[in-house]
């Protein structure tokens, strides 16, 4: 696909929490990953407000198994408190996603260079991201490599179908639908030899809104030149 980008991303744990877990704080990892924590993945690779990422299919390469660890997280009251996350267990996915502006940032359509970004994301993925990677939440750390979508054999490349039911996509946020509002969708997930084939957000059966919100502001009074920070890094050092 134009634009795409293909890649490995490896881990010793995931979390890719079940909101119906949420509220108990026993945390429990849905079996394969959401449309938006792959995202966020593409998205800690290289990521610019003039574009919107779109996750077409990941591959399930490992077999899916969990593992329930005793954790101690911090009450919000303050102190802490004794639960059991059940994380994935050595996970391993192949990726393919492809950008495409956002059509809602007319004030950064001067960037909307499609070679630039596309050099830029595959160099990134070569680096292994911009930023942290990590699968799902913030202890699960990740890390990145470009491969060939496809290669390799899959522990799932001989099971025709399996289905996960309805499943959690992601939130719609104003700053890629034009809406102030914020939407969660849903999805009927399904794994087809091993491949997980993502509907596009817009295509979600099913849509709820959960409030209101705004488009984040990009501009002077919130960005930085790229010369302006060098001379203020370099400021720095010369007067250290």
């Amino acid at each position: 696909m134009r634009n795409e980008i293909q890649f490995q991303v490896t881990g010793k744990y995931a979390l890719f929490t079940d909101p119906l877990t949420k509220i108990g704080g026993e945390k429990f990892s849905l079996q394969v990953p959401t449309y938006s924590a792959m995202k966020g993945i593409v998205e800690s690779i290289y990521w610019k407000p003039t574009l919107i990422w779109f996750i077409d299919e990941v591959r399930v390469m490992k077999v899916i198994q969990t593992e329930s660890k005793g954790m101690r997280p911090i009450e919000y009251s303050g102190g802490n408190t004794l639960a059991y996350y059940t994380y994935l267990k050595d996970v391993h996915y192949q990726v393919k996603a492809h950008f495409e502006f956002n059509p809602y940032r007319e004030d950064l359509v001067q960037d909307r260079n499609e070679h630039k970004h596309h050099h830029i994301a595959r160099r990134a993925v070569k680096a292994g991201g911009r930023r942290d990677i990590f699968l799902g939440a913030r202890e699960c750390q990740a890390y990145v490599e470009p491969c060939e979508f496809g290669e390799g054999e899959g522990f799932y490349d001989n099971v025709p179908e399996v289905d996960f039911g309805i499943m959690l996509h992601g939130i719609n946020y104003p700053d890629e639908t034009g809406r102030n509002e914020m939407e969660t969708r849903l999805w009927n997930a399904k794994m087809e030899n091993g491949i997980i084939r993502y509907i596009p957000p817009a295509e979600c059966p099913y849509v709820r809104k959960i409030g209101k919100g705004a488009a984040k502001p990009f501009g002077p009074e919130n960005m930085q030149s790229v010369d302006t920070l060098y001379s203020e890094v370099c400021g720095e050092e010369e007067s250290s």
